[in-house]
C-alpha cells in the first residue's frame, strides 16, 4: 500500500528540468528518507509532494487521489509539511505556534473547538513541549524550537508528514533527539514520514525505505541494507568509502576517505580498502575494523 506516488513527474526551475519523468512509490506507514548530493532535487521533489510546487508534467497522488485536483485544505487535512528553517513571528509562544496546525480543520462556521484543544495538548505532550507551552519560540534552543514545529505538524492531525532537512543546524545530541521523536511517532501512530537528510549514516539508521536521487531520476530505492552499497555512494555522492555494519543497530555505516589522502599509521589500511573497493564494489558489509594503535 502506497501513501504517496508520483507518475511521470517532471519538475523544473527557470525552464531547467530538475526531476525528469519520475515514477516513485512511497510506502504507507513507514519512514522514507530522500538522499542525494546538493542540488539533485530532493527538496524540490518533497515540495511537489506537498503541493507547494506545480509539476511541469505528470502528477502526485496522495492516498490514490491526485493532489492537484484537491483543495489546499483537503490536502492539509491529510498531509503536513515542515519546510527547512521555518521561522515564527516575533513574540509567538509555543502554544500559539502549535495552535496554527489546526487551521485546516476550521472555517467560518467551525472555529476553535474542544477537538482542537485536545489535538494541541496531545501534540505538545508527544513532543515533550507541554512544560514550555508559554515560552516564546524565539527564546528556545535549536532542538526545542524544532520540536515545537514538529508539534505543530502533529496538531494538524494527518497520517503523513513531510520534513525538509529537520536536523539541519542541530548538534549531534539534538539530531538524535529529533530523529528518535519521529521514529517513536511512526512506531506508535503508524505515521507515514518522508524526509530529506544529508547524513547518510543517520538515514540508514532511521529509514525503513531510502530513495537515492541522482541525474534527475531515482538511482535506487529500497531498504537501506539492500540498496546502500559502496558503488551507490560513489555514483550518487562522488565519494570513495568503505561500508561497515553499525555495531549497535546493524545498519550500513559509511566510512569515507578521500583520493590520495595519507593518514599517519594507516597507509596500508587505506591502500587495502582502495584495492578491495575496486575489485568488489558491491561487497557485503564488513564488521568494524579496529584502528591501529
Amino acid at each position: 500500500m502506497y501513501g504517496i506516488e508520483t507518475k511521470s513527474l517532471t519538475l523544473s526551475y527557470n525552464q531547467t528540468d530538475i526531476i525528469e519523468d519520475l515514477d516513485l512509490e512511497i510506502p504507507k506507514g513507514q519512514i522514507t528518507v530522500l538522499i542525494g548530493c546538493n542540488g539533485c532535487g530532493k527538496s524540490t521533489l518533497l515540495r511537489s509532494m506537498a503541493r507547494l510546487m506545480k509539476p511541469k508534467n505528470g502528477a502526485v497522488l496522495l492516498n490514490g487521489q491526485e493532489i492537484a485536483k484537491q483543495s489546499t485544505k483537503e490536502v492539509a487535512r491529510q498531509m503536513a509539511i515542515l519546510p527547512q528553517g521555518p521561522t515564527a513571528p516575533e513574540g509567538m509562544t509555543v502554544f500559539e505556534l502549535v495552535k496554527q496546525g489546526r487551521y485546516p480543520h476550521q472555517n467560518w462556521l467551525k472555529q476553535w473547538t474542544r477537538e482542537d484543544e485536545d489535538a494541541v495538548t496531545k501534540a505538545l505532550e508527544a513532543t515533550g513541549m507541554a512544560p514550555l507551552a508559554e515560552r516564546q519560540v524565539d527564546s528556545l534552543s535549536g532542538g526545542q524550537r524544532q520540536r515545537a514545529w514538529i508539534a505543530m505538524t502533529l496538531a494538524q492531525g494527518t497520517n503523513t508528514i513531510l520534513l525538509d532537512e529537520p536536523t539541519t543546524y542541530l548538534d549531534m545530541t539534538h539530531q538524535i533527539e529529533i530523529l528518535d521523536l519521529l521514529w517513536e511517532l511512526n512506531e506508535k501512530e503508524n505515521t507515514t514520514i518522508v524526509m530529506v537528510l544529508h547524513d547518510l549514516n543517520l538515514a540508514c539508521r532511521y529509514a525503513h525505505h531510502i530513495v537515492a536521487i541522482c541525474d534527475k531520476k531515482v538511482y535506487a530505492a529500497g531498504k537501506p541494507e539492500e540498496i546502500v552499497t559502496e558503488e551507490l555512494v560513489r555514483h550518487v555522492f562522488g565519494l570513495n568509502c568503505r561500508l561497515v555494519r553499525d555495531p549497535i543497530f546493524g545498519t550500513p555505516t559509511c566510512v569515507p576517505f578521500g583520493k590520495g589522502r595519507r593518514l599517519p599509521g594507516c597507509e596500508e589500511m587505506v591502500n587495502f580498502v582502495n584495492a578491495k573497493s575496486a575489485s568488489s564494489p558491491d561487497s557485503p558489509l564488513s564488521e568494524p575494523t579496529p584502528l591501529p594503535v
